[in-house]
């Protein structure tokens, strides 16, 4: 199981630094380069393997690949300060099969000469491995520039998205929701295309999983929610009780299988035959990282786990309830992350209610943060293939109040009914993951290192 909490200190990286064999450009700022790019991973609390020499063949590639494949690093980033073997960009092809970042610097300032042209190689590099059908990321820019950073950074994490995807397992108990066959998966094509191996499992021994939790874990379990604060409105006390044991079997489930992500068919089985649902479970995983998802919903488990290891978060997955020329009202019923939702305490802060329609607990209820910049994203299948999409908005007042958790979102550009469209020809299904800041392009990005059909 992993709970995704990606960060620098966690993600080792390679790093090539490619030489030359023959003297030529500006050896001189060839290394103040290194230095200043060294010095920058460090700072942002990067470890890195392979960059103590230059590569300048293949027998100098191969060893110092070699040590960064020993190292397990997660991410190769090559630095080009001068111009070096375009050949070698195909080499680095057959032997690192994920993705590679490709950093430029820019020329020496003022000196009235070419000194590196570091940027004539990479892009050399770039349209060599596109030709060879090989993923990268490419960067260009100095050190010393936070916008260069924050787009390295970008980079490396959709490098490591990528290779982690395709060691990931994402479980589903039971199956999809009762009609609800646009979120029916396909284990092969999702192989194929994104990587991630689909693990099928008994919902009837969920259930009894749920029920044979030890009393002593489940009251712990209780002590923490109670922590947290969240009133109950016409719900018992001791209806906490069932939904630490919900919340409880699916961290075990998760653990002894190995489970990077969660599916999970909620009814009607669950609160007929546990009396509950398990959105307040749900609520909780979410905000602690885990990419959960209800209604047996594989594919937007994906997306969760995802954004999860992009370092945005999993997300909330919700149902477009409705719109207009300009907006997006967004809903479900009661299993939003706790961190996406207002403080505690306020006047819109969280509570626990019951289900609206099978009228039993455990739910949030509580609208979304509003004033806030907000990503509505989808993965999803279609005629043989992936397909995604991601578009921004911010988040405003809701019009009106609804239990649950809902949000507004005034769409960047306007045309909802066109987009719409758009989408709904292009076969999305009716859940879509709400992330709040400004996420579209990285969701691009990493759609188009996927070779996955991008709806912008």
């Amino acid at each position: 199981m992993q709970k995704f909490s990606r960060s620098a200190s966690t993600t080792q990286l390679g790093v090539l630094i490619l030489g030359r064999k023959r003297p030529g450009f500006d050896q001189e700022w060839n290394q103040i380069v290194c230095r200043r790019s060294l010095a920058a991973l460090k700072d942002q609390g990067f470890a890195w393997v392979g960059a103590d020499q230059p590569v300048v063949d293949d027998q100098t590639l191969h060893s110092t690949l070699e040590r960064i494949r020993e190292a397990g690093c997660d991410v190769l980033v090559v630095l080009q300060p001068s111009i070096g073997n375009g050949q070698l960009a195909l080499t680095i092809a057959q032997h690192w099969p994920d993705p590679v970042v490709l950093w430029a610097t820019p020329e020496r300032p003022g000196d009235g000469k070419v000194s590196s042209c570091s940027l004539v190689g990479q892009h050399l590099w770039a349209s060599v491995l596109r030709q060879a059908g090989h993923p990268f990321e490419f960067v260009y820019g100095e050190a010393e520039s936070a916008a260069v950073m924050a787009e390295l950074m970008r980079a490396i994490a959709l490098c490591y998205t990528f290779r982690f995807l395709r060691q990931a397992k994402v479980g589903v108990v039971g199956a999809h929701a009762p009609g609800f066959i646009d979120l029916a998966a396909d284990p092969f094509l999702l192989r194929r295309t994104v990587g991630v191996q689909l693990h099928p499992l008994s919902l009837p021994q969920y259930i009894e999983r749920v029920r044979a939790i030890p009393e002593e874990r489940v009251e712990k379990d209780v002590q923490r929610v109670r922590a947290l604060g969240l009133r109950p409105v016409n719900v018992a006390e001791d209806a906490l009780d069932v939904n630490s044991r919900c919340y409880l079997a699916m961290l075990d489930l998760m653990q002894e299988e190995s489970l990077h992500a969660l599916a999970l068919q909620c009814w009607p089985e669950l609160p007929n035959l546990l009396g509950q649902w398990p959105y307040l479970a749900v609520s909780r995983l979410s905000a602690e990282g885990y990419a959960v998802a209800i209604e047996g919903d594989v594919d937007g488990s994906i997306g969760s786990l995802m954004g999860a290891s992009l370092g945005i978060g999993p997300g909330f997955l919700t149902d477009w309830l409705e719109h207009d020329a300009s907006t997006v009202f967004f809903w479900h019923p009661g299993m939003a992350p706790l961190d996406m939702c207002c403080d505690l305490g306020g006047e819109e802060g969280p509570t626990l209610g019951a289900h609206f329609n099978i009228v039993k607990p455990l739910v949030v209820d509580g609208p979304l943060r509003p004033d806030q910049p907000v990503t509505i994203s989808r993965l999803w299948r279609c005629d043989n293939e992936y397909h995604m999409t991601a578009f921004e908005g911010r988040s405003i007042r809701p019009r009106r109040k609804v239990t649950g958790n809902s949000l507004l979102v005034e769409v960047a550009g306007g045309d909802v009914p066109g987009r719409f469209d758009g989408l709904l020809h292009a076969g999305m299904p009716h859940h879509v993951l709400l992330h709040y800041g400004s996420r579209a392009e990285t969701f691009r990005r990493l759609a188009r290192l996927l070779h996955i059909r991008w709806h912008p």
